[in-house]
């Protein structure tokens, strides 16, 4: 391990100049500053990290809170975990993983302990338990979802209603009349969790002005669980000729009952999906959707929060806006079928 000491004897400078260059506590010329990192870079010094928090008040490390339930679809979320978690270095911050569902309890043991400098917050509820204690805090955060009041709070997300408003448009623009949505499952809704309810308050908000029906049906996922919702869908609709999908683990059990129903996609039913893209292309009908963009609210959460600890951010509310990609899956809706005499 290479010390400081032998750090300043290779710059040829005192051990006290080596530590103010490193804690910017005091004013260093710029020739010794570069003649230092020159000199840490070439010897590969890596500063005690407890050392130094004590002598910044800094750690140097985000929180992120991303409790890994169950019903969640896990790659997403993880895929916006590591974006955080590469964003963050390139602001020379590490990141601490809290993935327990321990709600406010984990929000005090980071403010309470300085295990961290910030926090990044996901899985976001419309009432959220730790709102509260984030407003009484001087700590910065950032939440990656959207609660119903964002007073206070600063907050990234994919604007979730405006998807579900498109979906509804692409629909009604291909004549459909009778759109099922099939959700998430029961729990997301009973826990009221943003994106699924934006998304959902958006479809009907625009299918009401376009004078489509919505039908919603919250669904486990797996075929078993698929197999239940879907009849229950045609049995309550069975015009039904246009489907919304905000659930990955229903997308592939959905196309293979459609099949095996003699239901031809996009020909007798259509099929939208929110989604990320490599579900979208990788299903077996190529589905048209929404992606979600989780490289991107990673990246911006922390681009966010590096504002606020730099004293520079203010509160705010940074919606990405839905971009919807047609493929394979959707097309005119088919003809009514004529009476029979």
């Amino acid at each position: 391990m290479v010390t400081l000491a032998e750090v300043a004897q290779h710059a040829g400078v005192s051990a006290s100049t080596v530590s103010y260059v490193l804690s910017g506590k005091r004013s260093i010329s710029v020739s010794t500053r570069q003649r230092v990192e020159q000199s840490i870079q070439q010897l590969g010094y890596h500063p005690n990290a407890g050392a130094r928090a004590l002598a910044s008040n800094r750690s140097n490390i985000i929180a992120l809170m991303v409790p890994l339930r169950t019903d969640m679809y896990v790659p997403v979320m993880m895929e916006i975990a590591i974006a955080v978690a590469t964003s963050a270095r390139t602001y020379g911050y590490d990141v601490l993983l809290l993935t327990g569902e321990e709600g406010p309890d984990a929000v005090r043991r980071v403010t309470g302990s300085g295990l961290a400098d910030a926090m990044i917050l996901m899985d976001v509820e419309l009432d959220d338990e730790r709102l509260p204690l984030l407003r009484g805090t001087d700590q910065p955060s950032v939440l990656i979802g959207l609660p119903a009041t964002t007073e206070g709070l600063t907050c990234v997300d994919l604007d979730f209603a405006a998807t579900g408003a498109l979906c509804a448009e692409h629909l009604a623009g291909l004549g459909h009349r009778d759109i099922a949505v099939i959700g998430e499952a029961p729990a997301v809704y009973e826990r009221h969790t943003g994106f699924a309810e934006r998304t959902l308050d958006g479809l009907r908000g625009r299918s009401r002005e376009l004078g489509v029906r919505v039908l919603h049906r919250p669904c486990e996922g797996g075929f078993d669980a698929m197999t239940v919702t879907l009849a229950r869908i045609f049995d309550e609709r069975p015009g039904t000729t246009g489907f919304v999908v905000q659930n990955e683990s229903a997308v592939e059990p959905l196309l293979a009952l459609l099949r095996q129903q003699g239901r031809a996609v996009p020909e007798d039913v259509s099929v939208i999906a929110v989604c990320p893209d490599q579900v979208a292309t990788q299903a077996s009908v190529r589905l048209t959707s929404v992606a979600i963009p989780a490289q991107e609210m990673g990246r911006r959460a922390v681009e966010l929060l590096i504002a606020k600890l730099e004293g520079r951010g203010s509160d705010e509310v940074a919606l990405i806006a839905p971009e919807l990609t047609v493929r394979a899956s959707t097309g005119p809706a088919p003809a009514p079928a004529p009476p029979t005499s």
